[in-house]
């Protein structure tokens, strides 16, 4: 009895000592808005759920001497529509914690049909103490994060990486204005393409993440950003008994292994901002970009496949100006160059043209560059904010050779689109 009395008393004691580190102030904001998007467009096109996120026109596609493509349609929705909850206040032994849920109604729909559902957009926790911080759960890709200021749903993609995944990131601020991010980065909504389409079940299989390195200067209204990552995949799940019954081992090896850098500036001059982003990438469908891969050989001893991925260089430089009250006009220009594979890649073809060792995500092979103009303004009455802008989007489209980028028959389509927003914030 006397032993148990004695071990509950250390037990009180440590408790009591746990309640004097706790410094627990929890604050739990809420956010989010109601968004409407009213949208027209001059050309069929590929985008996503509802039409609103945008990539490009689609190619000519003449059937009984008429461009079935070239045909305008209408639409408009509220299921961009956003809640979420910033969590703060959370100490413990100089350790301040916090996190975030963030949900919108953005799914459900095939095209433009069906009822819209709940979906997740962020869920992270994060924990810090002397200038290094944990970022765990869903959130920004890093080399996401920095997006344009424009109102439109993709947010400048395709011309600069676009997405939200499962990662555990780690950022230190070891100088006045200088940090360092690193990342392990999963997928699941944003996934790269392949054999089954654009699928997580490739990174799931490669067993290993993407994983991220950068540096970020920021002092007064100065921003900069480079950073890098590096992706290892596996497009088939295969079991290749024979290469290891002869204890042979190759990295690339029906494995796929692709590294994207980019660099982003931003800044405020008096009332005006500026931003602009350049990314380099090796397929980059994983992120939104307009790339893919191949099978450039087939092993004849052991049957293991080695690919290539196609090279994009893409950005976007956005103007917004603030000295105009109420109204706040903005301007994007975009600009994306495909390369193709840096070798050949195989050619051959099913029954209906399409390709066997090649994949793409939205027509990476029979593109060869994009542009977007895209102005717009905003009128900002409270919380409510009334928005109207034209985007001009352009792609030249053709035939691809045997490197996946097209060179033949090169011939340019464009789109025009206006859209309206409304938006209520709260």
């Amino acid at each position: 009895m006397k032993r148990l009395l004695i071990s509950l008393a250390l037990l009180l004691v440590a408790a009591a000592s746990l309640s004097a580190e706790d410094k627990t102030v929890p604050n739990f904001k809420f956010y989010g808005f109601v968004r409407n998007y009213f949208t027209f467009d001059t050309r069929v096109s590929t985008a996503g759920t509802e039409d609103f996120y945008y990539w490009m026109p689609k190619d000519v596609k003449m059937v009984n001497g008429a461009d079935i493509n070239d045909v305008c349609s209408f639409r408009f929705a509220a299921i961009t529509t956003r809640l979420g909850v910033d969590i703060s206040g959370y100490e413990f032994s100089g350790y301040k914690i916090g996190g975030k849920i963030e949900a919108d109604f953005y799914a459900g729909l095939t095209g433009v049909t069906g009822t819209a559902q709940l979906r997740l957009r962020q869920a992270f926790a994060t924990v810090a103490k002397d200038g290094r911080s944990w970022k765990i759960g869903q959130a920004w890709h890093p080399m996401a994060a920095d997006l344009p200021d424009i109102f439109s749903l993709e947010s400048g993609a395709p011309f600069g990486p676009f997405s939200r995944t499962p990662l555990v990131q780690f950022d230190w601020k070891f100088a006045d204005a200088l940090s360092l991010t690193t990342a392990a980065i999963w997928q699941m909504q944003y996934t790269s393409t392949g054999p089954e389409g654009a699928s997580a079940n490739y990174i799931k299989y490669g067993c290993t993440p993407e994983l991220y390195l950068g540096l970020n200067y920021k002092k007064d209204k100065t921003t900069l950003r480079l950073g890098a990552d590096l992706l290892s995949i596996m497009p088939r799940q295969v079991n290749n008994v024979k290469m290891r019954k002869d204890n042979v081992f190759r990295l690339d090896a029906d494995r796929i292994t692709t590294w994207n850098v980019f660099l982003y500036g931003a800044s405020s001059i008096g009332k005006m901002d500026l931003k602009a982003k350049l990314t380099y990438a090796n397929d980059g469908s994983h992120f939104n970009l307009i790339g893919g891969y191949g099978v450039k050989a087939i092993d004849d001893t052991y049957g293991y496949w080695t690919y290539a991925a196609t090279r994009n260089a893409t950005g976007w430089a956005t103007l917004s100006y603030k000295g105009l009250g109420r109204w706040v006009p903005s301007m994007l220009l975009g600009y994306s160059k495909l390369f193709g594979t840096p070798v050949d890649v195989l050619g051959n073809k099913n029954d209906d043209g399409t390709y066997i060792y090649r994949w793409v995500k939205n027509s990476a092979d029979v593109v060869d560059y994009l542009f977007r103009v895209q102005p717009e303004v905003i009128y900002n009455l409270g919380k409510l904010q009334f928005g109207l802008e034209y985007m001009l989007t352009g792609a030249n489209y053709g035939k691809p050779d045997a490197r996946m980028h097209a060179v033949d028959g090169l011939h340019l389509v464009l789109n025009h689109r206006v859209q309206m927003l409304v938006k209520l914030n709260f």
